[in-house]
């Protein structure tokens, strides 16, 4: 009995195509299973995860009562959910909260200008300074939160039970 006969079959039982076909199969499956390649994503590899704090400015945010906005967790020691150019990063920590005063710039006789406050009364336009902690992974090219780089003039969308709005980061320290 010869090994390959004159129609393609091995031993006249296999055809030879379903053979390699049915060999491909096998080693696809031993291939996904039993070697599935390295996990996570390029961008992690090779980086250290530090803390860091980014200091952001909200400025002319509109608001009533700048106190009932801090009454649901918006407060120094709390946690705000994050959203970094249409990614959520989710929650963070707000490690400080600072109101600026509302003022106006004044020319005084002598050429001069002073800083005053603002006299307007019905003036329902809030800026801040906040202060965000958290984890951060350090690459070559600077933090990176979730999976987007954190620099300076990034918008940060924070947003949590009694608001949303848009704060620009102006700092980036890492601690180290």
């Amino acid at each position: 009995m010869a090994i390959l006969d004159s129609k393609g079959r091995l031993f006249g039982k296999i055809n030879i195509l379903d053979l390699g076909a049915a060999l491909v199969i096998v080693l696809v499956i031993i291939g996904i299973f039993v070697f599935p390649g390295t996990t996570g994503s390029v961008a992690q590899v090779g980086t250290k995860t530090v803390p860091i704090e980014v200091d952001l400015a909200v400025r002319g945010l509109n608001v009533r009562d700048p106190e009932r906005l801090f009454d649901k967790g918006f407060t120094k020691g709390g946690k705000t959910n994050v959203i970094i150019r249409n990614q959520p990063y989710g929650q963070i920590g707000i490690k400080s909260l600072e109101l600026l005063p509302r003022t106006v710039t004044v020319p005084q006789p002598d050429g001069s200008v002073r800083e005053l406050p603002d006299p307007r009364a019905n003036n329902f336009s809030t800026d801040m300074l906040l202060t965000l902690e958290g984890k951060a992974q350090i690459t070559d090219t600077g933090p990176v939160l979730g999976n987007s780089k954190v620099k300076i003039g990034m918008p940060f969308e924070l947003e949590g039970f009694n608001y949303n709005f848009n704060a620009t980061v102006i700092d980036v320290r890492v601690k180290e």
